[in-house]
């Protein structure tokens, strides 16, 4: 596009203009013209709205001013009004209420990365943005989980953060353990993930500290945000707890009657993310489908219960760039969460090796392989395979597990391939270590290893599944083929849309800035989008934001 004929086919006015039911723009005392050069400029002034005229000489930008419907176009400061451009502010891209109810200033959430990934230094960058975080307290033992915890609320005891609790089949012990962590700190936000049903823990946090205030209001102590990617799911988190696991806890003593009672007015989560096609666990699902369901289910279910607070649905996989944020914002997602993308800043908890190889990746570069907390379900998640064999190998191991009963039955051939390639010293040895860490962890698997040898032969396989991703944390340079990295294709189009900016090299690269580019990059491709649907062609350069320093992004929002 060359010329302005190119970009609004009426150039300017004529009699064939001057027709009933167009729109005129009159500069009167305050109005302020400008050319067309300046729009790309002006889009990014959020809090400044302005029309986009036409007259004799070509395309103008009107500040001010004043609009009319068919006025006196002889008037020589009339100019045909062709779209008009509102303020936007980045809050309203997502839902207030959700930015009000956690203190933050804009509806955007960095996810718990397990291990660590989504680190406290991460937590704490993003929580002094006023965004949302979670610390990925997913793999830790208690005891790290409960030194991060010590750290946050030391480093920010007046900003909002969150931890991860996530479903644990295999150690329900390390579940309940940390619902105790988290109720005896104070925690009351978590971010729960990969559940495939409700547990007695879960419940517990949830309900525990109920009660009602001076005017009889429910106060709700301690919240969750969830994590789905199945209606049948959602649906037990948008529902009261169940009434199976209040009385049980009841019987426990574990909450009162009191709470049990009050607990039948309130949803598990208030807020519920919907995961599409992320990295680490997912069904890789599309937004574009799975999310209109889910804003559905909200509806129905806020109908049926009458709750006092509305049910909120926020969005998660595939989101790296402004585009990707923007159209999960404009399908109704009350907040974004990015995944990924964080792993390659260089706040995150993973290693310069793992940051480098993000760095390479494309859209395709990823697969599925067995996860190392439900392997024996059969359960997998989504890593990245480009620079790794991790997968490759991660499934011949399920093969072998699935095929065989125990260890022994493996035949002399491929157990030598696994102890050569894979662990890399005896299944015996591995064996033994894998004895040490669960008399420390969680003394009941060991047990049951005793009797039943294809649970051995789990806990084996899962020891290298396990540590694989430990690796890649710590950028264990001769382990690098076996590196476990948790990536979604969101990786590939973050890279592509960074490409030849200061955002494609990886010392460049943090959550802050991330951050910001994609949520303030989605206001300002909402305005030029509006552009497009008032029937005005715009250049295509202004549909694709170019990434920004973080102090240019804040100029704008501070002017």
């Amino acid at each position: 596009m060359n010329s302005v004929s190119d970009i609004i086919p009426s150039a300017g006015m004529t009699d064939a203009d001057t027709q009933p039911g167009q729109i005129y723009w009159h500069a009167g005392q305050n109005g302020q013209l400008s050319e067309l050069a300046a729009l790309s400029e002006r889009l990014r002034s959020l809090d400044v709205p302005f029309s986009l005229l036409s007259d004799q000489s070509g395309i103008k930008l009107g500040f001010g001013g004043s609009i009319h419907l068919d006025d006196n176009v002889e008037n020589e400061n009339a100019y045909q009004h062709l779209a008009f451009v509102p303020k936007q502010a980045i809050q309203a891209l997502g839902n207030k209420q959700f930015c009000q109810d956690y203190n933050i200033k804009y509806p955007y959430m960095t996810g718990a990365m397990a291990n660590g990934i989504a680190s406290v230094e991460l937590v704490e960058a993003i929580a002094k943005a006023d965004m949302l975080a979670s610390f990925g307290a997913a793999g830790l033992s208690l005891a790290e989980v409960e030194k991060a915890i010590q750290r946050l609320q030391a480093a920010i005891p007046d900003k909002p953060f969150c931890f991860n609790l996530i479903y644990s089949p295999n150690e329900k012990g390390h579940e309940d353990a940390i619902v105790d962590l988290y109720l005896r700190y104070g925690v009351d936000l978590v971010e729960a993930s990969a559940y495939m049903k409700l547990t007695l823990p879960v419940v517990r946090y949830r309900v525990k500290g109920i009660h009602k205030d001076a005017q009889g209001n429910i106060v709700v102590p301690n919240r969750i945000i969830a994590k789905a990617s199945r209606v049948e799911l959602a649906s037990k988190w948008f529902s009261p707890p169940p009434e199976k696991l209040l009385k049980e806890l009841l019987a426990q003593g574990a909450i009162t009657n009191e709470e049990a009672e009050l607990a039948k007015q309130i949803p598990m989560a208030q807020d519920l993310t919907v995961e599409a096609d992320s990295g680490g666990h997912t069904d890789n699902r599309p937004a574009i489908t799975l999310l209109p369901t889910m804003l559905a289910l909200r509806d129905q279910i806020q109908a049926e219960y009458n709750y006092m607070y509305e049910l909120r649905v926020g969005a998660a996989g595939g989101i790296a760039t402004p585009a990707s944020a923007l159209g999960a914002f404009a399908m109704g997602a009350a907040y974004i969460v990015t995944g990924t993308v964080n792993q390659a800043c260089k706040e995150s908890g993973s290693s310069d090796i793992v940051r480098e190889m993000l760095a390479n990746t494309g859209q395709a570069d990823v697969t599925m392989a067995p996860a190392v907390d439900m392997f024996e379900m059969g359960v997998k998640l989504q890593v990245l395979k480009r620079g790794s064999m991790f997968a490759m190998r991660g499934n011949k191991l399920y093969e072998l597990y699935k095929k065989y009963a125990s260890i022994d039955e493996i035949p002399a051939a491929d157990r030598a391939n696994l102890e050569k390639t894979i662990f890399k010293m005896t299944l015996d040895d591995v064996w033994q270590k894998t004895y040490e860490f669960f008399s420390e962890r969680d003394p009941s698997q060991v047990e049951k290893a005793k009797n039943d040898p294809k649970h051995k032969m789990a806990l084996i396989f899962r020891w290298y599944l396990g540590l694989s991703s430990r690796w890649a944390n710590a950028g264990v340079a001769d382990r690098q083929v076996d590196y476990q990295v948790w990536c979604g294709p969101a990786m590939g189009a973050f890279n592509e849309w960074t490409r030849d900016t200061f955002l494609a090299t990886t010392d460049r690269r943090d959550a802050v800035t991330v951050a910001m580019n994609i949520m303030f990059g989605a206001a300002v491709l909402s305005r030029a989008n509006g552009i497009l649907k008032q029937g005005v062609e715009v250049p295509g350069e202004l549909t694709q934001f170019q990434p920004m320093q973080l102090d240019a992004i804040e100029k704008y929002l501070t002017e």
